[in-house]
């Protein structure tokens, strides 16, 4: 019996070693190798030197090519719609990638059992007709009058043969670790075969103009299981992120060859499906009337959407010999050394007293220009003496204690006038060149904290 040719694989880059290696040349990250037997290579010669005749493809001239405007594909989900940079272009692959349980199956199958004018086929290999028929009925509440059809199958030469017979206009995998190739003996979901899968369905999108969505899981460290070639083989990447115990859930582009990778789709899980969130600041703004000590509204940026968030601090005695510092939402790093500005620039002792910090609604927040919300917050629960409702704010603060200017200030403060906020706290000289006359926003221009604090608290 001939004996199977293996070789190793990394599990993050996809490179390959005939032999097992400890870090990985090309990435660089240890103890990645996998080994896994490959099929045997049909026998097609050499490159030169050879007597095989291969024919010879003529390029094309890059001022020759029509330059066709291609009518994207409108999905039903107008958030989904505006990451993908305007709808699916006609032979793209797009890879979406979440957690397990966060809504990866919900919301595609949403958005598919909506398109009435094209035929979409639904690749499943982990759940039974049976159960994506109960999912449906869930989410569609009984209107099945879609031209969707499901095929629950993990062998990809069967796949293939199905979608010659019928010809979709519109395919989904769920998910592509469980689709194996019968050319290949290694295990569904191991490096070769999703490379292999996913290239096969690659080939099938740009011969015939199909698109093509594909669900993907992560690993323990968040990134897209499997080789990272799998997300320079598509064409986009969404990662659809949030916390399962929230119910608030966002749509990032990581990778987009057609459209800004800098938008982002809100949506917020409901029984019945995902239910997109238009404005999202007037749901992550607490609606309650009593001024409450230890909260803040800060202005930030997610992607290319401005939106209020609500910061909550709580401040008190340590009960233990050793300070707590407990962060939901935000950076631990950058909120230790926001509580050393504040003791070491302002002079407020917090050293001896438990601190915890929440962002409302289970949102993580990665701008740097909600630092002044952050400590207003802070200093707010430490003097118990609430901030006013109508007050707002947006700044980055420095070590030394002065208050950095921020990018897309106009649309920050746009978003505060909308909202009805009667001012917002700006770092000073940031508005120059902006036609102020207009709004009906008080603007506080500061460059130190305790000018902030000043105008807060008096």
């Amino acid at each position: 019996m001939a004996k199977v040719k293996t070789m190793y694989f990394c599990k993050n880059c996809g490179a390959e070693s005939p032999k097992w290696v400890g870090r990985c040349p090309s990435c660089g990250e240890w103890n990645t190798y996998v080994e896994e037997p490959v099929a045997p290579k049909s026998k097609h010669g050499s490159l030169l030197g050879d007597d095989t005749e291969h024919k010879a493809i003529t390029p094309i001239k890059i001022s020759d090519v029509k330059a066709e405007q291609m009518a994207r594909i409108k999905l039903p989900s107008a958030e989904l719609d505006r990451v993908l940079g305007g709808g699916l272009v006609p032979g793209s692959i797009i890879l979406i990638g979440g957690e397990p349980g966060i809504g990866k199956s919900t919301l595609v199958l949403q958005n598919v059992l909506r398109i009435r004018s094209r035929k979409v086929l639904y690749i499943s290999g982990e759940e039974s007709p049976q159960q994506l028929r109960m999912r449906a009925d869930r989410i569609a509440g009984g209107r099945m009058d879609c031209e969707c059809y499901l095929l629950c199958e993990t062998s990809l030469d069967n796949i293939f043969a199905s979608i010659k017979a019928n010809k979709p206009d519109l395919i989904i995998v769920d998910s592509i670790q469980t689709i194996a190739s019968d050319q290949l003996e290694s295990a569904a979901g191991s490096v070769s075969q999703v490379r292999e899968c996913a290239a096969a369905f690659l080939r099938y999108a740009k011969q015939t103009a199909t698109p093509v969505i594909l669900i993907g899981h992560i690993n323990k460290e968040g990134s897209i299981a499997g080789p990272k070639v799998l997300e320079h083989i598509v064409d986009a990447v969404l990662q659809f992120e949030g916390d399962r115990h929230y119910m608030y859930r966002i749509l990032r582009s990581i990778k987009n060859r057609f459209g800004n990778t800098s938008e982002i789709g809100i949506y917020e899980m409901k029984e019945d499906g995902l239910r997109e969130v238009t404005n999202p600041s007037e749901m992550l703004l607490s609606q309650s009337s009593e001024p409450l000590s230890g909260t803040a509204i800060g202005v930030t940026i997610d992607g290319a959407r401005p939106f209020l968030i609500e910061t909550q601090a709580l401040v008190s005695t340590a009960a233990y010999g050793t300070a707590q510092r407990s962060v939901t939402g935000f950076d631990p790093r950058r909120m230790n050394m926001l509580l050393a500005v504040l003791e070491k620039r302002v002079g407020f002792k917090l050293a001896q007293k438990d601190v915890f910090l929440n962002i409302a609604g289970g949102l993580k927040v990665n701008d740097p220009a909600l630092d002044l919300a952050v400590i207003c917050a802070i200093l707010s629960s430490n003097v118990d003496m609430p901030i006013n409702k109508g007050v707002c704010m947006t700044g980055e603060v420095g070590l030394s204690g002065e208050i950095r200017q921020v990018t897309r200030i106009d649309q920050r403060i746009g978003e505060a006038e909308k909202l009805g906020f009667t001012s917002i706290i700006i770092p000073a000289n940031n508005i120059k060149g902006m036609h102020v006359e207009e709004l009906k926003i008080k603007l506080i221009e500061v460059s130190k904290v305790e000018e902030a604090f000043r105008y807060l608290f008096g």
